[in-house]
């Protein structure tokens, strides 16, 4: 006889094949809902979508975020072989140029199509500089740390580019201890500063030469023999580089232009206008032409130039902004306070009138006793006179009356018996009727 041993625990799960039947029918639930969604409406995906937005082609922007010029360089045909790579590599290593446009950080940077254009550009390229932070201004010099090519593009780092160095290295330490372990590399806790461009290609990358790199790269990276102050002015409208060169001060100019043109000020001082406080920088020494430059922020807001024996001129006007835009219009002020009015709203009486006062009536309701001929003039107001009171305290601004002495008072029923002819005997007092007096109110 053979005994079959039966569990009383919890009964074991379901086989995976015997769950595979309810699995592919879920699936065919959830497959179904998603038909009937797509039969009410239509989802497409664009896969040629680069990702940014786009920016109409009148939109006014700053001339250092708009889109480039593309160049026209020659391209071989034959594609990139492993000695030429190497010869590149060799070449553009530690190369040094100057930043034409700002540098954004972040582990995307800027891509640059061969002979075509810069992506982002516009408000994205404003906003990538916003929300990464700017590896190098126009002017900066940039120096070329690495070189990487994949397939059809080359990876450029600058400035040591925007990842760290060795992040894998740092989390691996060596010891027999792990208390006492040393890392392989330290880390100094420094963020990376540099930035990263893309140079991209059609198919493949072509056979380039050092000079070619160089020539794509010219529209973001100059690498001609230049002075600093040569290769910030180049990358300025020729009005506003020929007043960097010639030393005058604008009002719009950054402090870069500022110390571009005159350089170190002479001193420095700050103070405050009503509630907008500006720093002012001194240039000169009498009796020579002193320049009076005042800032706000970044920007020169008043220039003032003295010279003796003479009125002292003042400026006022932006003349950077309308230079600084595509289309020439000034820049728009950005202020980052608001005022918020409390209280009673206020108003120019010169051209807004006052609120009516508050009324039941409908709009343009009028009421039979309303009369636009005449008008009604307010009355002075008149108040009722005092009655005579009938009990005494009646009136509340009637006077009590005044209180008479005991002594001095004689009872007007009481009468005195006159005295005799012959005063020997008094006569007989006559009896009247005798009423008695009210006491005095006091």
């Amino acid at each position: 006889m053979t005994r079959k041993y039966i569990p009383h625990g919890p009964k074991p799960a379901a086989p995976a094949r015997r769950l595979k039947p309810i699995r592919l029918c879920a699936l065919a639930c959830v497959f179904a809902m998603l038909g009937a969604a797509a039969l009410s409406q239509v989802i497409t995906i664009d896969t040629k979508r680069s990702g940014t937005i786009a920016t109409p082609a009148n939109a006014p922007i700053d001339r250092r975020f708009s889109q480039i010029e593309p160049t026209h360089i020659d391209l071989p045909n034959n594609e990139l072989d492993p000695k030429s790579r190497l010869l590149l590599i060799r070449l553009l290593i530690s190369e040094q140029g100057f930043a034409m446009r700002p540098f954004p950080k972040g582990h995307k940077g800027l891509t640059l199509a061969a002979n075509g254009k810069l992506e982002p550009a516009g408000e994205p390229y404003l906003n990538m500089i916003t929300s990464e932070g700017t590896s190098a201004k126009p002017g900066d010099r940039l120096v070329l740390t690495d070189v990487k090519f994949d397939r059809s593009k080359m990876v450029i780092d600058l400035n040591g580019g925007p990842d760290p160095r060795h992040r894998f290295l740092r989390h691996i330490s060596i010891g027999a201890d792990p208390t006492y372990s040393n890392p392989v590399v330290r880390d100094d806790g420094q963020e990376p500063v540099g930035s990263r461009l893309t140079l991209t290609f059609d198919k493949h990358i072509p056979a380039l030469t050092g000079p070619q790199v160089k020539a794509l790269l010219a529209p973001l990276i100059s690498f001609d023999v230049k002075t600093p102050i040569q290769a910030f002015t180049d990358t300025l409208p020729p009005a506003l580089k020929d007043a960097i060169l010639t030393h005058r001060v604008w009002v719009g100019m950054t402090t870069d232009m500022v110390l571009y043109a005159k350089g170190q000020p002479v001193n420095k001082t700050r103070e405050m206008d009503g509630q907008t406080p500006f720093e002012e920088w001194i240039y000169g020494k009498p009796p020579e032409e002193v320049d009076f430059v005042r800032i706000n922020g970044n920007r020169v807001i008043q220039v003032e130039i003295a010279k003796i024996g003479e009125t002292v001129q003042t400026f006022t006007k932006d003349e950077v902004a309308g230079l600084m835009r595509t289309d020439g219009t000034p820049i728009a002020p950005q202020t980052k306070t608001r005022t918020v009015a409390e209280g009673d709203v206020v108003r120019d009486t010169d051209r807004q009138s006052a609120d009516a006062a508050p009324s039941l009536r409908n709009p343009d309701e009028k009421l039979p006793t309303d009369d636009d001929k005449t008008t009604q003039v307010m009355k002075p107001v008149r108040f009722p006179k005092p009655h005579p009171a009938d009990q005494p305290g009646a009136n509340p601004d009637e006077q009590p009356p005044e209180a008479t002495p005991a002594s001095t008072t004689t009872p007007a029923s009481t009468t005195t018996p006159s005295a005799p002819a012959d005063a020997s005997q008094p006569a007989p007092a006559k009896t009247q009727n005798l009423v008695p007096a009210q006491p005095a109110l006091m």
